[in-house]
């Protein structure tokens, strides 16, 4: 297997030549296998073991051993502990899902911190074909059946043309030694079901089923590649990016023969389930939405809006109590002397019609105000519906405040006239706000 892994990494992994490599080091055979296998072809490399402290003294025991692998073959290792469960529950995701985030984000750190070029994982053929199954339980599209990537970014998988079978005769053959994770041989994870009672049973029926796991991942492969392209070309002129905001075109959708799929390979990263829906909106009414955990798609008008789901916790209030410079993580507010022309992000007010402290906030249900250059007072709401904002605009909206609550000034929108300017403009103060 070393000669045959050595061509491999002179055809297919070239660049990785004579760079300093990082590898995710569990314990266990693969990875094992691939730090021998690095080791022997003299490669530079350091590894990096995670304890998720799942498993008791067995993740202990874990971390011991690869740290006596880093020291039998004298080779640089990072370690690091994570209370997984209580981050788990925290963040409201499983087990699984948790460690994989700490563990890719840790290793990231490292890799810029000693500044790797890489970081190599020992996934391999046997992996593959779980992902892929696992996939397919849960629905999923295209880019779901074809498979891990070789090369993600900076992430490396040099094993994966190669199977569990070949990796444990090439460890016990040289005598590797590795750890045995005991959760492997439960059935009660649906990766460990598959490895255990579905895969032995379609290896029966097709004995060559790993040759024809590859024959399938490069038809489908191929199919990805003409579907990307199609995606990317309506992507051009059909998506734009406004902000925090994303549009798609409506009328661009309308033109496909089948929108469907498109907004599928455009919106499937962001978690949403419910295609019927998302398809629907297309000719469905304004401020009708779809919602994932993580983002919202809206109907606006002419466009479907794709926006991230705003934490809950947000402080929606801010009391200024001077002219002095007032900065949030969101925003900035600058009140100075010098008197310019009024623009949408500045305005100019009579200084002695204010009272302290001056209040920034979300605007409210049953606010009005007196609107610049209208007669009379209009509903905040009304004068949104009027201005033909969004759902996304409202909820962006902010409203700054004078102490007795009367408003001075929908921000970046309109200014109330109570607050202008006398003809003499003796006394004033200019206040522009921005957004970061």
């Amino acid at each position: 297997m070393i000669s045959n892994f050595k061509n491999h990494i002179n055809t297919r992994f070239s660049f990785l030549k004579e760079k300093k490599l990082l590898v995710a080091v569990s314990g266990g055979i693969d990875s094992v296998v691939l730090t021998h296998l690095l080791y022997q072809l003299k490669q530079p490399i350091a590894i990096a073991h995670c304890n998720f402290n799942l498993r008791g003294t067995e993740s202990d025991s874990d971390s011991e051993f690869v740290n006596t692998l880093a020291g039998d073959l004298g080779i640089t290792h990072f370690s690091t502990s994570f209370e997984t469960e209580k981050i788990a529950k925290e963040k409201g995701i499983s087990i699984q899902m948790a460690a994989r985030d700490l563990r890719y984000e840790w290793f990231e750190k490292i890799r810029i911190q000693e500044k790797f070029d890489y970081i190599l994982t020992a996934h391999n053929k046997d992996d593959v074909l779980e992902t892929l199954l696992i996939n397919l339980t849960r629905g999923t599209g295209l880019k779901g059946l074809t498979g891990i990537p070789e090369i993600n970014g900076v992430i490396v998988r040099p094993l994966l043309k190669y199977s569990r079978e070949e990796i444990l005769h090439f460890a016990k053959k040289n005598k590797i030694l590795w750890q045995e994770d005991s959760s492997n041989a439960s059935t009660k994870y649906i990766r460990n079901k598959l490895r255990h009672d579905v895969i032995p049973v379609l290896k029966e029926l097709n004995p060559n089923l790993m040759d024809a796991l590859n024959n399938t991942l490069n038809h489908l492969n191929g199919s990805k590649e003409i579907i990307n392209k199609a995606v990317e070309d309506f992507c051009k002129t059909a998506v734009t990016k406004k902000g925090k905001v994303t549009e798609i075109s409506i009328s661009h959708l309308t033109e496909l023969e089948n929108p469907k799929p498109y907004l599928f390979e455009i919106l499937s990263s962001y978690g949403f389930s419910e295609w019927d829906d998302v398809s629907n909106m297309i000719h469905g009414q304004t401020g009708k939405f779809v919602l994932s955990k993580t983002h919202r798609l809206l109907k606006n008008r002419e466009h479907l809006q794709l926006t991230k789901l705003e934490n809950n916790n947000k402080k929606q209030s801010f009391q200024i109590h001077s002219l002095d410079q007032f900065k949030t993580d969101e925003f900035e507010i600058i009140f100075t002397r010098v008197l310019e022309k009024n623009t949408i992000n500045n305005i100019s007010v009579d200084i002695s019609k204010l009272i302290f402290p001056l209040t920034i906030r979300r605007w409210r249900n049953g606010d009005y105000f007196y609107p610049s250059g209208m007669l009379g007072k209009k509903k905040v709401s009304k004068f949104f519906k009027d201005e033909k904002l969004s759902l996304i605009e409202k909820e962006n909206a902010w409203i700054l405040e004078n102490g007795n609550q009367d408003i001075i000034w929908i921000v970046n929108l309109r200014p109330d006239r109570r607050f202008e300017l006398s003809k003499e403009k003796k006394d004033f103060v200019q206040i522009s706000f921005s957004l970061h």
